[in-house]
């Protein structure tokens, strides 16, 4: 097996095991929302949904780009990979204690214009744990080990949250059920990210911190940390938005909106654990063309998916939001705008997976643009519009940074990069035309039989006329047949199969 058919293979596998695990991270996340939704109520949901993400962003912040800047230090420092993780994990660690004790001293950033519970003041303590988890997954996923990302955040992490916001919404802690199920479910991830971490790293023999290398890891990752948290800020933005300007309940509902567009979202995200490494290789090695043909690879199939799951999803969203209870019910306009979003949105995730390598001060400039416009927009509609506005003005950053990022990527690299082919509106049309059918059934019928007939019709369609030559590994089981078929993988520019589909 040729080394472009095995890094090709190894996206294939890599992208394929994240995302089965983020449907299993769904699997529970729905149970919770259905849970936090009928017996907490949107109000209180929306209360979380704030909370947790002022933590998440304090985290972010605290990571200081290791998710992905990791990979490029370990690359440099094969002789060392431990004491690689175990500085990133030292130096994240007291980013993260420095931000938890700023919002263990200002807890109103946390919980804006509500009374303060006894609890509440000392939730910000979980963002050390949130940190560690996060650098030493990424430690993990730079040796290409997909499955610990899977048992810790697609398993572990969301059953614990589910479990034990079904348990505490029967006990006299109700009030601060979610966050303490909160609490419980990312301590159990973080224990199951750092024992397979130290399992395969072992125990950094020799390591002495050195203050002068942990400032030039934290200086050297800046850029990737700003354009993390540009990436991560356009996703929340929304929320801290309406969290001002609207009330919780509707917060609640946009929340919901929010976690089932997360599905065509995390198809990209999927990837990340497996592109840092590839790319990171290639570009040590001067392989350009390769780059360019991995990006184009992933966009296609990342675009494919998503618009399968963006139209059954969509279509039978007044359904699906009702679920949650009633009230939810009135959000489907604001689901189908997100998951537009996605559309948008993957193009751009994808080129900034390569940039952040290749031109990490231009990315960061675009990043913060978006976020720029994003807030812009926000403040414009959602006064007007409530969580629409906020969705309307997502798609719009998204939109202009899909086009701008793609078009950065591919001058930089010199090669093409958008994974857009005609093939995909060939399959949406028919999918769409037979949703509008299924709109038509019980609402039952539309949650059951109805989603699977649009994605069943568009898989057809794709797979028959869209999918050829290494297009298809993302399918493929058999390890022979990923072999016969990647071979046939050009590292030439052009389209990813060769064929000019």
């Amino acid at each position: 097996m040729s080394a472009d058919a095995a890094e090709t293979a190894a996206l294939a596998k890599g992208g394929r095991t994240s995302f089965i695990g983020y449907v299993l991270r769904l699997a529970a996340r729905f149970p919770f929302l259905f849970i936090a939704g009928r017996m907490y109520g949107a109000e209180a949901l929306g209360r979380f949904a704030y909370a947790t993400m002022v933590v998440e962003l304090v985290a972010m912040l605290a990571t200081l780009g290791l998710k992905r800047g990791l990979a490029e230090d370990m690359a440099r420092r094969s002789d060392a990979e431990s004491h690689a993780l175990f500085d990133g994990l030292l130096v994240s660690l007291l980013a993260g204690l420095a931000g938890a004790a700023l919002l263990v001293l200002l807890p109103q950033l946390v919980f804006p214009a509500t009374r303060l519970h006894p609890l509440d003041r000392w939730f910000a303590l979980i963002v050390p744990f949130i940190v560690m988890s996060d650098v030493a997954l990424a430690g993990l996923a730079f040796r290409l080990d997909v499955g610990a990302t899977v048992r810790a955040r697609s398993i572990i992490e969301p059953w614990v949250l589910s479990i034990a916001a079904l348990a505490l919404a029967f006990t006299a802690v109700k009030s601060d059920g979610m966050l303490i199920a909160y609490l419980l479910s990312m301590v159990a991830a973080a224990i199951a990210s750092l024992v397979p971490a130290i399992a395969s790293f072992g125990l950094p023999r020799g390591w002495r911190p050195d203050p002068r290398h942990l400032w030039h890891l934290a200086r050297t990752n800046v850029p990737l940390a700003g354009a993390d948290i540009a990436e991560w800020g356009a996703r929340r933005l929304d929320i801290f938005i309406l969290g001002r300007f609207a009330g919780a309940e509707i917060v609640g509902i946009y929340y919901v909106a929010q976690q089932i567009q997360s599905l065509p979202q995390r198809l990209k995200s999927s990837f990340d654990p497996i592109l840092a490494p590839v790319l990171t290789r290639n570009l040590a090695a001067g392989n350009i063309a390769k780059v360019a043909v991995h990006v184009r690879q992933i966009s296609f199939w990342v675009a494919a998916v998503q618009l399968g799951v963006v139209l059954a999803l969509g279509i039978t969203g007044q359904a699906l939001m009702g679920l949650f209870g009633p009230i939810f019910a009135s959000g489907a306009a604001i689901l189908a705008v997100l998951l537009t979003v996605e559309l948008f949105a993957a193009q751009a995730a994808v080129a900034e997976g390569a940039l952040i390598y290749v031109a990490r001060g231009k990315n960061l400039i675009w990043s913060v643009a978006g976020l720029v416009i994003q807030a812009g927009l926000s403040l414009l509609l959602v006064p007007r519009l409530g969580g629409l506005g906020a969705a309307l003005a997502l798609a719009l950053a998204a939109l202009i940074l899909s086009v701008a990022k793609s078009r950065l990527l591919a001058r930089q690299l010199g090669h093409k990069v958008s994974g857009w082919r005609l093939s995909l509106v060939g399959a949406g049309v028919p999918a769409a035309l037979v949703g509008l059918l299924v709109l038509r059934a019980p609402e039952p019928v539309q949650l059951s039989i109805g989603i699977i007939a649009i994605l069943g019709s568009y898989g057809l369609i794709i797979w028959r006329f869209g999918f050829h030559g290494a297009d298809r590994l993302l399918f493929s089981r058999s390890m022979r047949k990923i072999e016969a078929e990647a071979t046939t993988m050009p590292v030439l520019p052009g389209t990813a199969d060769g064929r000019g589909h």
